[in-house]
């Protein structure tokens, strides 16, 4: 664990907690630059990496205001997951690329041992602002895509089980038994074709 002092690892909220269920506000560049939504981000972070997610939205450590962090990286939750450099998102913005949709099996920090097929874009723009405040405007696919839209809706209330097909639900350990390795198969074939 890359712990340092001047971070902390927060309580991450769960099912059923109301502040899931709020819309998160946006930030100011101001308020971006102040030393605690810098603490919030490092805190969040640290919390993720403690955490071994792929993602984190700072809603989801009672903090409701459009900020979500990202990366993958040798994670044992998701290691058929390509890798995505910490990224650090304020304000982001969302816009589907096409029509193509795909099927993700996802889980959540904040639904403990539960997964779901969950129908995301394949393509898709973000636009966001970074920690320090530079435009992000960039173009995602597949995995990585879902994974953003699965961060940005927590922003907006939204958890994967509202979007999830209920009897596609399994736990983490019937998944890995029943279902991960055709999922491992369909995706990684969606990879080779689309990118990360």
């Amino acid at each position: 664990m890359r712990y340092s002092p001047g971070m902390a690892i927060r309580k991450i909220a769960q099912i059923g907690h109301p502040v899931l269920r709020q819309v998160a506000r946006e930030v100011t560049r101001e308020e971006l630059a102040s030393p605690a939504i810098q603490q919030l981000i490092a805190d969040l972070i640290e919390t993720m990496h403690d955490a071994d997610g792929a993602g984190l939205a700072a809603i989801q450590i009672y903090e409701p205001v459009r900020i979500a962090v990202i990366e993958v990286r040798n994670n044992p939750r998701y290691p058929y997951k390509p890798p995505i450099p910490l990224t650090v998102l304020v304000n982001p913005v969302l816009t589907p690329i096409g029509d193509e949709l795909f099927d993700n099996y996802e889980g959540c920090l904040s639904v403990p041992n539960l997964r779901g097929l969950v129908k995301r874009h394949v393509h898709l723009r973000v636009q966001a602002w970074d920690r320090a405040g530079a435009p992000i405007d960039d173009v995602v696919h597949g995995l990585k895509a879902g994974t953003f839209q699965h961060e940005v809706d927590h922003l907006d209330g939204k958890v994967f089980v509202d979007r999830a097909d209920p009897s596609t639900f399994t736990t983490w350990t019937e998944f890995d038994r029943h279902h991960r390795a055709a999922f491992v198969e369909r995706v990684t074939a969606l990879v080779a074709r689309v990118g990360s």
